[in-house]
């Protein structure tokens, strides 16, 4: 006969392993995939699949970032925001800079505990790389 305790314990187990622990990837649009396959390389991106030049898959640690193409795509009216983390936010800007990408910010700290600084890619998109402080 299972008791109260019993249901007490399977819904806390239940609840935890039903928890997300991460986005694994997230799919964006862009108007030209050679472009933005050229700009996520310097950001230290790597390739992991394409197809026919539509999509590209491309990996930054464990996580991945799609892109799919639409040749008419217009500027995003409403902005959006991707968080990397990164060991070292120094080391990875000047990383960056050092490769040819022009950071919309230098790093500095926010109130909200973390070191991070942002990039606009060709598309628009708002890439940010922090660490907790």
């Amino acid at each position: 006969m299972r008791t109260k305790y019993f249901f007490k314990i399977k819904y806390a187990v239940e609840k935890y392993l039903s928890r997300m622990r991460k986005i694994s990837a997230v799919t964006l649009e862009t108007k030209d995939i050679e472009c933005i396959v050229s700009y996520y390389e310097r950001l230290g991106f790597e390739v992991k699949y394409s197809k026919e030049g539509n999509f590209v898959s491309l990996s930054f640690g464990d996580c991945f970032l799609n892109f799919v193409l639409n040749k008419e795509l217009c500027p995003p009216t409403i902005k959006g925001r991707i968080i990397f983390h990164v060991e070292d936010v120094n080391i990875f800007y000047e990383k960056i800079v050092a490769a040819g990408i022009k950071p919309d910010m230098s790093p500095s700290d926010a109130r909200w505990g973390e070191r991070y600084f942002h990039v606009t890619d060709p598309d628009g998109n708002e890439i940010s790389f922090a660490k907790p402080l």
